[in-house]
Parts: structure tokens; sequence; C-alpha cells
């Protein structure tokens, strides 16, 4: 068994490392142009010369992410199987930062820290559960993990996925016709959404406007989700109140962004879940071997859908 790894930005020793482990008699190597074929890949980022080299070869290509798009600018053909991770560690992480940010913003714990660092020692009003509905936009296996998080501190959560869920303790909103219901009825809006032609741009100036007075923005999609002046707009007119931003258009965020400036805005480095090496690669070759068995598999990406 041959395995080629090419994945931008991530450091290969630990994944190369744990898949020998994991696979003490397969040929594991990172990926150079011109390479012999080889029978699976784990990819982030590729480049189409790899696409065009290594795909008829492959029994199947695994994304060593949630997210694939960037798989979605490349021309890949329709009988090679893409499978994404499917939790592996990350699901826990976004949970954990997605219930932090809520809380912060409900608890008004920014104002406390200001107030602390200026040496002022006072109790802001005692805020009531119901005037914060949070909204979780996209109901995969991290936004269910987030909004089931989000029910056991008794917040009233909505959800709303492309095709209609249902889900205990959530109010599930489905398809465009039922988005604006969904943004109106909350006011902490949390986006997790993937990334592809439907919902580029998808927090705007208009969608923002939908949300309840007060609102908070907490991006921990892509950052095309989000128009920045929108949100910055928005800011400003005092209607989004402040926002939490894992992930941008540009990352780094360049120094010159505005989002830097203003203060109503937390700003983390697309820290919120982190792909786990040792439990992606347990996912993998369970899915491996799962194959070789003849046996189906999930977290297949249909690539024409974006996820």
């Amino acid at each position: 068994m041959k395995i080629a790894f090419c994945c931008e930005d991530t450091r290969p020793e630990p994944w190369l490392k744990g898949l020998n482990e994991a696979l003490p008699g397969a040929e594991i190597a990172i990926w150079e142009p011109g390479v012999a074929q080889a029978d699976y890949a784990l990819v982030w980022a590729p480049p189409q010369q790899f696409i065009d080299e290594q795909a008829t070869g492959l029994k199947a290509m695994f994304n060593i992410g949630a997210g694939v798009d960037a798989l979605l600018p490349l021309t890949i053909p329709a009988e090679l199987p893409v499978y994404r991770l499917e939790d592996a560690g990350m699901a826990v992480q976004m949970a954990e930062y997605v219930a932090q940010a809520v809380i912060r913003f409900f608890r008004g714990l920014d104002q406390y820290e200001a107030d602390m660092a200026e040496g002022v020692w006072q109790h802001q009003r005692n805020p009531k559960r119901a005037d914060y509905p949070v909204g979780v936009m996209g109901l995969g296996k991290m936004g269910e993990r987030v909004a089931k998080a989000l029910t056991v501190f008794d917040f009233k959560v909505n959800g709303w996925s492309r095709s209609l869920r249902d889900m205990d303790g959530v109010q599930c909103f489905g398809g465009m016709a039922q988005l604006d219901d969904f943004l109106r009825q909350s006011r902490i809006l949390v986006n997790l959404l993937p990334l592809h032609a439907e919902t580029e741009n998808i927090i705007n100036a208009r969608t923002l406007a939908l949300l309840q007075p007060g609102a908070y923005v907490i991006n921990v999609g892509r950052g095309g989700h989000l128009v920045d002046t929108d949100l910055i707009a928005q800011i400003d007119s005092g209607h989004v109140s402040g926002a939490m931003l894992d992930v941008f258009r540009e990352e780094p965020l360049p120094e010159s962004h505005p989002f830097w400036k203003q203060p109503k805005i937390i700003l983390t480095p697309h820290t919120s879940a982190r792909t786990l090496a040792a439990d992606s690669i347990a996912q993998i070759v369970g899915k491996v071997a799962a194959m070789s068995r003849g046996e189906s598999v999930s977290g297949r990406v249909d690539l024409r859908k974006g996820y």
C-alpha cells in the first residue's frame, strides 16, 4: 500500500510517524511532482498538479479537516472518492470555543475585563437568559455538538441548515425559505457552515439587520461567509454589540485590516478546532481498513454541494 501526503501549511512529522506506526507495512511519503502513483492520499489544499498526477490511481483521497472549500476550485474526477474528517477530536474543541464565547457575551465578561483593567470595581446588570437566544448556522457533526452543548446552559438554541433537521432541545429551521425567521429569532449568531457558492457572504448587511438588537456574531466557519465591512458598519450603528472571529478571508489577518482596531471584535488565529493528528490518523486508518473489506465508509464529500 502506498500513501501520499500532500498537505500545505501542515507539519508532516507527526502524521508520517503516526501513519507508519498504524500501518507498518505501508509505504508513506510526502508527495513530490513526478513520484509514483499512490493508493491513498492525505491532502490539505493540494495543488492541481497533485490531482492531475495522482487522481487516476487513487482508491480514495482523505481531506485532513472538516472543511473542503480548498478542494472546490480544483478539477477532481467525479469517480475519485473524497472523504473529510468526521469529528476526530474537533467537535469538542469547537463546542468549548463557542460556549465560552457565548457565555462571555451573555455574562458581560468583556466589560468586566475592561473595568478591572482600569481599576473599576462594579457589577453589571444581571442578564436574562431568555433575552439571548442563540442561532447556530450549520448542523453537521460540529454544529450539532455545539448546539447540544449550549442547551446544557439553558440557552434557547435555534439551528439552521440547508435541509431541515430534528434535534432534541433545538428549534430547527431548514432551507433558504426559513433563514430569515431563524435570524429574527436569534440574538447570538454562531456560524459553522461549509463554504460554497450558496453560503459565501451569507453574513451580510441584510442578514445581520435581521438579528435581534444588541446582537453578537461568532464566526468559526470560514472568512468567506462574512462581509467584513458590513459587520463593522453594524457594530458602528449599535445593532451588533460585538463579535468573536476565528476565521478570515486572508490568513494571517493583514496588519492593515480594520478588525484589529475595532475593540468590540475579539480575534483568534483560526484555533477554534485544531486537527488532532492521532485522532485523525485513527479515523483514516479505520476507513481504509473498511474499504479493503468492501464495507461502506461514511464522510464522503459531494464536491458539487461543497460538503
